[in-house]
């Protein structure tokens, strides 16, 4: 074997023995969700596995929002920024991205990301559990795999409902409540049907819905009655 094929060789195995620990990683209990939370690095890792993009579909989610130059959207639970520093490459310079957590380490992570990307329209906030604590009114809330780590829906609910401008969207991809390779133990997730009636409850309706993605359900919500921003 030369020397060039052994080099590839052993870049495969380190990859995929990379993927195998990973996978390995992703909590399966309560327990080990809280474990991992707690180590910033782990998370991260598991975050920004490139692997993830095949379930994630991050291009075709943005390509489905539709997001448009000078829009401000706030990503809840923004982790590493995976969703966070796609967003501000399309709402443009006049546009914002506030990337939202409660954790600092997070916090942190995107802004040198931020900082190395040369990205000028992305704000990060370190918010309260119970207040996303965005400085100025959104197009859009985004909150991807987050919404069942939040507790006490009604009062944050208000607090986004507040915070959105006229015609403004709340957009929720979560796991479906069944078994899949990926994602949060399975008594941690809200069923889909739970989320919509949640959100009807609180003067929100379903206005669009995307099924593209294998093991999560993609919810966009409108004030009921609004129109929609054009």
């Amino acid at each position: 074997m030369t020397t060039r094929l052994r080099l590839l060789a052993t870049w495969g195995l380190t990859v995929v023995s990379a993927s195998v620990l990973l996978a390995q990683a992703r909590p399966t209990t309560m327990e080990e969700m809280h474990r991992l939370h707690k180590d910033t690095g782990a998370y991260i890792a598991m975050l920004d596995d490139p692997a993830r993009d095949a379930e994630q579909k991050p291009h075709e989610v943005v390509m489905a929002l539709g997001l448009k130059d000078g829009e401000r959207i706030a990503d809840i639970g923004a982790g590493s920024g995976y969703f966070a520093l796609r967003f501000a490459r399309h709402v443009g310079d006049r546009g914002m991205v506030y990337a939202v957590d409660i954790n600092p380490d997070m916090i942190a992570h995107v802004n040198a990301r931020a900082r190395e990307a040369g990205l000028k329209n992305l704000r990060t906030i370190l918010a309260k559990p119970d207040d996303p604590m965005v400085p100025a009114p959104v197009d859009r809330f985004f909150i991807c795999d987050t919404w069942h780590h939040i507790e006490g829906h009604p009062h944050y609910l208000a607090l986004m409902r507040k915070a959105l401008n006229p015609g403004g969207q709340i957009v929720i991809l979560d796991y479906q409540k069944r078994e899949t390779p990926n994602g949060p133990p399975l008594e941690m997730r809200i069923a889909r049907e739970d989320v919509v009636r949640e959100f009807e409850q609180h003067g929100f309706r379903v206005s669009a819905e995307y099924t593209f993605l294998p093991n999560q359900y993609f919810l966009v919500f409108t004030v009921a009655g609004s129109a929609p921003v054009r």
